[in-house]
């Protein structure tokens, strides 16, 4: 797909992050971007900085994402390119001791489902109301659109309290073929990056012993990676026309410790 400004992209999460790094991306070769956020004041800044279209959204609501398109696609037009970055986790054992009073308690049900309705069936809920904006358009050079979902190196090597996370990120990882090859007649292309341990605004408030304990973690490079690096990629899997139902991790070859 050629990235220019007759192409419009929405960007979930695009507000900070992996996010906020793909909009820039995006915008810099011309493409028009959509963001789709919860932090008003931050998606209003970065639409105003790249000349785009900020909604609040959140994922888990039918209504939002569905206003959301349409702000977007009023203004915009149509997209060909939806980036998933939306997401978030939390760090709960399934079952565990009460350090103190030895009180047996398990992971809360509603914390669980709550991971799993933002990180997989949010993402779900953007990939086929947008697929289905896609198929209103003519292709260009073969192909109407292209989406990249984010997941993570935890769907694969989920380290212990990350139960929610794990199952919600391993979600996307298993959909990412089958919706594929839904779409393949459609010609519309599916991809999944699986992020490993980046310098995001998550990790922007630790303490720097902390991150540098982190990004020593890593075998090469021996660092934290950096959003650009995402957006590159995400990048690379519009532009890239044969880059179709895969799963790539970008981790700097690391493999989770249990804790």
């Amino acid at each position: 797909m050629q990235l220019n400004d007759t192409v419009t992209a929405i960007i979930t999460g695009g507000a900070s992050g992996l996010g906020a790094a793909t909009a820039r991306k995006m915008a810099g070769m011309g493409v028009k971007v959509g963001i789709f956020d919860m932090n008003e004041e931050k998606g209003e800044a970065m639409a105003s900085e790249l000349g785009g279209v900020f909604a609040n959204v959140n994922v888990t609501s039918d209504e939002q994402v569905d206003a959301g398109f349409a702000k977007v696609r009023a203004a915009l037009g149509q997209e060909r390119i939806l980036i998933n970055c939306a997401g978030t986790g939390n760090a709960v054992k399934t079952a565990s001791r009460d350090k103190e009073t030895g009180e047996i308690r398990h992971f809360p049900l509603d914390k669980f489902d709550m991971i799993i309705q933002i990180n997989l069936v949010g993402t779900f809920r953007c990939i086929a109301k947008s697929a289905a904006g896609m198929m209103t358009l003519d292709p260009v050079d073969g192909e109407r659109g292209s989406i990249v979902n984010t997941a993570s190196v935890a769907a694969e090597d989920g380290q212990i309290g990350q139960a929610s996370y794990s199952a919600s990120k391993g979600g996307v990882v298993g959909m990412t073929l089958p919706i594929a090859r839904d779409l393949s007649r459609e010609l519309i292309r599916v991809n999944t990056i699986l992020p490993g341990i980046f310098d995001t605004p998550l990790l922007a408030g630790a303490p720097e012993q902390v991150r540098n304990a982190l990004g020593a973690m890593v075998p090469n490079p021996a660092r934290l990676g950096n959003p650009e690096e995402y957006a590159s990629l995400a990048v690379e899997m519009c532009r890239n026309s044969y880059f179709n139902g895969e799963d790539v991790r970008l981790d700097g070859a690391i493999r989770m410790a249990p804790r």
